[in-house]
């Protein structure tokens, strides 16, 4: 069964229904960082086993989000992340999603849950190496870099990244 088809049960608990309905919304807003400092490094593979590195990717606007199958709102932005990397291609906009602590067939297996599967590189990091560094508390996690490689907004918690608010901050980032 195809996610976008199961979004009216969105998971099971306990014997426990929970419909996506009964979620709180996704927000539509990113936090701006009062000091923009340094993005740390992140240099990962993909599901391919080809290598991405942050750091070649200054002159971009980077959306990283930290994510993993079984947290529901990862789930839920999944589809909105893609919509925006569409929405915005021709930019130098990039969207890294990274799967934290979780291996390779686990992904796949959600992935052939979606009706289109992302458009941008899925990263690993099985062993949640990447948590420390980028001071990760809760999944799903996303930061906003800069052209210049520094970190302009945060977020913890589920987004709708094709949101108007979202696409403005992104969008305001992209101008040089």
């Amino acid at each position: 069964m195809k996610l976008s088809s199961m979004m009216g049960v969105l998971l099971m608990t306990s014997g426990m229904t929970v419909f996506a309905a009964d979620l709180p919304p996704l927000s539509h807003s990113l936090t701006a960082q009062a000091t923009k400092t340094p993005a740390p490094v992140l240099a990962l593979q993909d599901l391919d086993g080809q290598p991405h590195d942050l750091a070649s990717l200054k002159g971009k606007v980077v959306l990283i989000n930290f994510w993993a199958t079984w947290c529901p709102p990862c789930r839920r932005e999944m589809p909105s992340m893609d919509r925006l990397a569409h929405k915005l291609a021709g930019t130098p906009f990039v969207v890294l999603a990274v799967d934290v602590g979780e291996d390779a067939d686990t992904i796949h297996a959600f992935l052939s849950q979606l009706d289109t599967t992302p458009s941008f590189p899925i990263l690993l990091d099985p062993h949640a190496r990447l948590m420390k560094s980028w001071k990760i508390s809760g999944l799903p996690t996303t930061y906003l870099i800069d052209q210049q490689g520094n970190i302009a907004y945060s977020a913890v918690g589920g987004r709708e990244f094709d949101h108007p608010d979202i696409e403005h901050q992104v969008r305001a980032l992209l101008k040089p």
